[in-house]
């Protein structure tokens, strides 16, 4: 097995198949979620949906296909998407008309809904979700983090005011920033994206973003704050109480399938995938070791200790296969299994079983009659533990005295020397599209965001000129 500090990308695509979460696709970019790569998109989405739903947010559905003139009546969106964009240019052996496209996004046509439904002012605040798979034709992909279609959700909302609209912008991007570290265990960066990194067609976006263990971000999330642009564009009016017409303030955001290549280049090792427990599949594997076939007994414990994980919510799951336990072994240390529990002839005799966390070198003996309560205490920990350890790794990772573009390509150069992550950066930043274009030419990093708080300082200079900075921004290599 190739290793994280050999070749990260290698180890990545290793660990994930091995793991048997996907299979390529014979359509270029696209993958196939296997059962176990897809249940963690499952958990991802339970653990969403349950968040936007307290929040008023309904699930509804659009269809894929849209047609072309909707893209033209928002020249920025149109022109952010065109690229990416895979048409629909004939059906039934006949040519259509007009061309169609796989939605990319879906603010055109839930604009055109909206436009439709909202009428009066007593039809605000209008909020709905969709679960959906998009299409984005990429030239580079990998499994999970960049793929020509993936799932993702994306909420719109449509409000009355701008505070009441930025206010739900905000909110969502809270959301995801609480269900991606505490479900996910993993730590994010909250901020304003740049002009130029912007969705298109939108006003303000502001995204959470993550780092992997070789230093490069990847967009965990975004929410954007539309103003009346889209409204505008798709005529989405009401009726005020003041007997007016005005246009409605409308929002966007989502996160996607690419939080899965992200845990998994958080947290995994060297043996293989390592899951968070609130994400994992399987939380609990019970393996049956030594001739256990004539033990019947070994079989009625562990179902009995099944049960009673089970009447608690655990997700276990019983190797019961032929194969030799240390096949059985490797087997979940691969695909991540957070808490393994070993049963032979002998621990029964002494009413003990053997636990084994995933992250953990160490064995633990457990008497049989605390063993329930000990591996829901485990599970907890370990939720915590991966999550302090991902910590751990940002700030280990984390540059705060780099003032020029001088100073971070040499900052480049020493860490591939010495086989270390460059990480992020925090700079200063004079504004211009001129100087960040100059960062990412001259380093191949990008502005991820400006941070909304000053946890790790303020930068006076811009890294680029010299001059007075106007934004503190991170910068990084991203997927």
């Amino acid at each position: 097995m190739v290793t994280r500090q050999e070749d990260f990308s290698k180890w990545y695509l290793q660990t994930i198949q091995q793991a048997d979460l996907m299979d390529y696709s014979p359509v270029r970019g696209c993958m196939i979620f296997k059962p176990n790569g897809f249940e963690l998109w499952e958990h991802i989405q339970a653990a969403f949906d349950k968040r936007f739903k307290e929040e008023g947010v309904r699930n509804a559905y659009f269809p894929m296909l849209i047609p072309e003139n909707f893209f033209t009546k928002e020249k920025d969106h149109i022109e952010g998407f065109s690229p990416e964009l895979p048409w629909v240019t004939e059906a039934a052996g006949e040519v259509l008309e007009e061309r169609l496209a796989l939605r990319p996004t879906s603010e055109t046509m839930i604009g055109h809904a909206y436009s439709k439904w909202i009428n009066s002012y007593r039809d605000l605040p209008l909020m709905l979700n969709q679960w959906a798979n998009v299409f984005r034709w990429e030239k580079r992909t990998l499994p999970f983090l960049r793929t020509s279609e993936f799932l993702w959700q994306e909420g719109h909302t449509a409000h009355a005011t701008s505070q009441e609209a930025l206010d739900r912008t905000m909110r969502m991007l809270s959301i995801y920033r609480e269900v991606i570290e505490d479900v996910l265990a993993v730590p994010v960066f909250e901020g304003e994206k740049t002009p130029s990194e912007r969705f298109a067609g939108a006003m303000n976006t502001f995204s959470v973003e993550a780092m992997m263990q070789d230093g490069k971000a990847v967009q965990a999330g975004t929410s954007h704050y539309m103003g009346t642009k889209f409204a505008e564009a798709f005529d989405i009016k009401y009726l005020n109480s003041d007997n007016e017409h005005v246009y409605a303030y409308t929002t966007s955001w989502g996160v996607s399938t690419r939080l899965i290549g992200a845990l998994i280049m958080v947290h995994s090792d060297d043996q293989g995938l390592v899951l968070p427990p609130k994400i994992a599949p399987q939380q609990v594997v019970f393996v049956p070791v030594g001739p256990w076939q004539k033990n019947p007994a070994i079989m009625q414990k562990i179902e009995e200790w099944q049960a009673a994980l089970r009447a608690k919510g655990v997700r276990t799951y019983v190797d019961d296969s032929d194969n030799r336990p240390g096949y059985k072994f490797n087997e979940w240390e691969l695909r991540g299994a957070p808490v393994r529990v070993d049963l032979g002839p002998r621990d029964l005799e002494n009413d003990q079983a053997v636990l084994k966390m995933r992250d953990q070198e160490d064995k633990l003996t457990v008497a049989g009659d605390q063993l329930v309560d000990q591996v829901l205490q485990e599970l907890e920990t370990m939720q915590g533990r991966l999550y302090d350890r991902a910590k751990a790794m940002y700030q280990e990772n984390i540059y705060t005295d780099i003032n020029s573009l001088e100073d971070l390509e040499a900052h480049i150069e020493t860490c591939q020397e010495k086989g270390k992550a460059a990480g992020f950066v925090l700079a200063g930043w004079d504004g211009t599209e001129e100087s960040e274009a100059l960062i990412k030419e001259r380093t191949g990093f990008t502005t991820r965001n400006l941070p909304f708080n000053d946890q790790y300082g303020t930068k006076d200079t811009c890294i680029v000129t010299g001059k007075p900075a106007a934004k503190t921004v991170w910068l990084a290599r991203a997927y």
